[in-house]
């Protein structure tokens, strides 16, 4: 089983969400949703958890390319604007410091169309235990 498949199988939250993978290279993820009802906030735009577990799922991805189980420590999210019913969200997740203990990525989380919905930071603590899978697609 690839780590895509794996992923997007077992994270259970991201998956009743409509929340998918859809690219992973050693060093950087790709997740991508519609924005559907069940997104949607009491200001009839999309709910900023929604956003964040898209990119959660991303970070998840790239922060486990390398082999080794990693898990989230700290994340910081900026919103800066709304994503409305039917926009399809991509965010984009790249390591941009692959430490060996405590690595760093970044995720920007754009509309198709390219603009910026937010932006996020994650800080992970990586195990000397390995994540397994076949490969990464």
């Amino acid at each position: 089983m690839t780590l895509l498949e794996r992923l997007n199988a077992t994270d259970r939250f991201a998956k009743t969400n409509g929340i998918q993978l859809t690219e992973i290279r050693e060093g950087y993820a790709k997740a991508e949703m519609t924005v559907e009802e069940r997104h949607l906030n009491g200001g009839n735009v999309c709910q900023g958890g929604a956003i964040f577990t898209l990119a959660d799922l991303a970070i998840a991805a790239v922060m486990n390319s390398h082999g080794l189980l990693t898990l989230g420590i700290e994340n910081q999210v900026t919103y800066v604007s709304s994503a409305l019913l039917g926009d399809h969200l991509i965010a984009e997740a790249v390591e941009t410091v692959n430490h060996k203990k405590i690595p760093f990525a970044q995720v920007t989380i754009k509309k198709a169309t390219g603009k910026t919905v937010a932006s996020c930071t994650a800080l992970a603590y990586r195990k000397q235990a390995p994540m397994e899978y076949d490969a990464l697609m």
